[in-house]
């Protein structure tokens, strides 16, 4: 920090994802982060889907995080809960996948079925 603008460029980019946090109308992204998800990976997920968001300038999703969801085998998990008050359940995702959740979710509105618990659970039946 060299300079009184680049103090200021550090506060304006706290204070947007300070309200990214907050509750708006839109989507809500909470990402499982107790010992199991933090363990598991959810930190760069996390991370992940607070940058696209903020380099995207998407404006109608809050991404929070929560402690333990309670299903610790399918960490990291990520819940989206849609305007209408439906949800789906991401499971065992990565930075990657989180970014692509993101381009068809949130910016679509198309939920990736391959990477929620219903899609997985299916797949370990057969």
């Amino acid at each position: 920090m060299k300079s009184l603008a680049d103090l200021q460029a550090i506060r304006d980019k706290a204070k947007q994802q300070m309200d990214m946090r907050r509750e708006h109308d839109g989507y809500r992204v909470v990402v499982g982060m107790a010992t199991c998800g933090i363990a598991a990976g959810a930190r760069p997920v996390m991370l992940a889907l607070v940058d696209k968001v903020q380099r995207e300038g998407i404006e109608n999703v809050t991404v929070t995080q929560t402690g333990c969801i309670g299903i610790c085998r399918y960490e990291p998990i990520v819940e989206v809960t849609n305007p209408d008050g439906t949800k789906a359940t991401y499971v065992k995702m990565t930075a990657e996948k989180a970014e692509r959740m993101i381009d068809r979710h949130i910016k679509k509105g198309t939920t990736v079925i391959e990477y929620t618990i219903g899609y997985e659970q299916q797949q370990e039946k057969n």
